[in-house]
């Protein structure tokens, strides 16, 4: 069997997701992602499987790539929308992920980006890394408002810790884990039109499809948020109306945005947004720890052999 693997954070974090491919009867070709839809059609397809990360799977590509021997789509991470989920069934394309295996880690990686810019982690660095002795008067989290919009097993995460900083808790999931809030106490937030205004921080762990894409919308960043939240969004960037952030943080409409996402990945070094000193950005790291790279390395190359294999 033939495979081809795209995803960066499964060929450059060592672990023992290599050994265990090395362990499998495969020809591995290698290339670096993401990859565009051009870049994926201009590809001599002669592939089995794929092992990807946020490659473009437009039905173009897929229809492309099934011609050329094409079986499976192994995601190595969670997030689908960039491939076109109805082409891939429509032409026989088998298409797994790995869901509930980061979300320790990307729940530590909100608290990671929310302490650096309440304690001014990253400017207090750079004055010390130039012999400065300046010192900001930062902010705590304890007892802040915390809103979850997306409380799946990421956002479940981020309440955890979220308790151990005394911070008063509330969540919005249109499929609500009653059973879960009841017993967590968590609060429940009905209208993120009306009920956000209170929240001094809120998080995002949704999925991106067409109903949740600007679900963080003009109207909630200028008239629903209080001018000084922190808006934290380790999902997707495209859950956030680009043109209203931009805005609302010319406008001083909000306090901060703090971001592991972006709307084109790698980033420009021309996007406006980047400049603004309220918004921090990470190159879509939280989830890319030792540990965890090993578990979706492993995942995605299991969900890929046992399916070439004939195994459900």
């Amino acid at each position: 069997m033939k495979i081809l693997i795209t995803s960066t954070s499964f060929q450059d974090t060592p672990g023992k997701h290599h050994s265990f491919l090395n362990e499998k009867n495969l020809s591995v070709d290698l290339k670096r992602g993401p990859l565009t839809e051009s870049q994926l059609l201009d590809i001599d397809w002669s592939y089995d499987g794929i092992i990807m990360g946020d490659d473009e799977y437009s039905e173009e590509v897929i229809l492309k790539a099934k011609n050329g021997g094409l079986k499976i789509l192994s995601k190595y991470g969670v997030g689908l929308d960039k491939v076109d989920l109805d082409a891939a069934k429509k032409h026989s394309v088998e298409v797994r992920n790995c869901p509930g295996l980061n979300f320790t880690t990307v729940a530590e990686h909100v608290f990671a980006l929310l302490l650096s810019f309440k304690k001014n982690i990253m400017k207090e660095v750079a004055f010390t890394s130039k012999g400065e002795w300046t010192r900001l008067s930062g902010g705590e989290i304890t007892g802040k408002k915390i809103a979850i919009i997306g409380l799946g097993k990421i956002g479940k995460e981020v309440s955890r810790l979220a308790r151990c900083f005394n911070m008063d808790i509330y969540c919005f999931d249109k499929f609500l884990d009653k059973d879960y809030v009841e017993k967590s106490g968590v609060k429940v937030i009905n209208d993120l039109n009306k009920d956000l205004k209170e929240m001094d921080i809120i998080s995002l762990h949704c999925n991106l499809d067409s109903e949740s894409t600007g679900l963080i919308s003009k109207e909630i960043l200028l008239n629903g948020t209080s001018d000084n939240v922190i808006l934290l969004n380790t999902a997707r960037a495209h859950l956030v109306d680009r043109e209203a952030l931009h805005y609302a943080l010319n406008e001083k409409k909000i306090g901060a945005y703090l971001a592991d996402v972006w709307y084109e990945e790698p980033m420009q070094n021309t996007d406006p947004l980047k400049d603004f000193e309220n918004v921090l950005i990470t190159p879509h790291i939280a989830s890319r720890t030792i540990e965890n790279v090993e578990k979706q390395g492993i995942q995605a190359i299991e969900n890929l052999t046992n399916f070439l294999d004939g195994l459900k």
